[in-house]
């Protein structure tokens, strides 16, 4: 495990200057998880060339494996893994809202996503949602790439297993730390002194190991201050599904439960 790099990333479907793709670079040396350094992709071509740099690693993605197997019942798309992926890449996004809109349309008030099996113990958002936040858009610009540069997908499909690709949720752990309180926005006039307080607190239980996931965190101060600071909470996020993939490799089936649907795939730690 001396020689592996964990990596944590916080996706964006867009990304730019102002709202970069975050990585989080670490090592695990026994419950003790290194945050080694932050990197940010300002472009789909950076995240894609990133990806195929050979390398012994395995990363925790911020981003949506997999499709609602009743969604894609229900629209009549591929079973199969790889196949219903690059059926999904093929279409565009105006098709993908539509078709999406019209399964919504006809399905009762409260029940109107399908969900994976994996989203209610995560607590995330249904991967078909393409607003607030548009989890759809992060599977159709993320996954293809993953899957492009030939990384492992465990239990979902085979790849180069020196570099292992797992759908990570930091919403998962950070609510385990602070509960419902809020840490961050994209929005500069919403980054409150009470969100700043909440990263603090976050940061302050990842260093002193306070999760179930056995893990403690060892920052710089000038580290723990960057994190603290970023309002948007991309480098948290980042750094909370890097602990997630570090929990992972340490996991049988990197921590995926019996009988996960291999259509669906499955959240690290949910």
């Amino acid at each position: 495990m001396q020689d592996l790099s964990i990596f944590g990333i916080d996706f964006t479907s867009a990304p730019r200057r102002a709202k970069p793709i975050r990585v989080a670079a670490g090592r695990r040396h026994g419950a003790v998880v290194r945050l080694e350094g932050l990197a940010a992709l300002d472009s789909l071509d950076a995240f894609s060339d990133w990806l195929a740099r050979p390398g012994l690693w395995v990363g925790g993605f911020d981003l949506p494996f997999g499709l609602p197997r009743e969604l894609v019942e229900q629209l009549g798309w591929p079973n199969d893994y790889a196949v219903l992926m690059a059926h999904y890449a093929a279409l565009g996004r105006d098709e993908i809202r539509a078709r999406f809109a019209a399964f919504c349309d006809a399905r009762p008030v409260g029940a109107k996503f399908a969900h994976r099996a994996c989203d209610g113990p995560a607590g995330a958002s249904p991967s078909m949602k393409w607003v607030n936040p548009p989890v759809a858009w992060m599977l159709h610009a993320g996954l293809p790439r993953l899957i492009a540069a030939g990384v492992h997908l465990p239990g979902l499909l085979a790849g180069d297993e020196s570099r292992v690709a797992l759908e990570a949720y930091p919403g998962l752990l950070a609510r385990e730390l602070i509960g419902r309180r809020s840490y961050k926005s994209d929005t500069r006039a919403a980054q409150t002194p009470e969100r700043l307080i909440a990263r603090k607190d976050i940061v302050d239980a990842l260093e002193q190991g306070r999760t179930r996931l056995g893990l403690r965190l060892k920052l710089s101060h000038a580290q723990r201050d960057e994190l603290v600071a970023d309002g948007s909470g991309d480098c948290i996020d980042a750094v909370l599904a890097m602990l997630q993939a570090a929990w992972a490799v340490a996991q049988p089936r990197y921590g995926w439960p019996e009988g996960v649907d291999p259509l669906e795939g499955w959240i690290v730690s949910a």
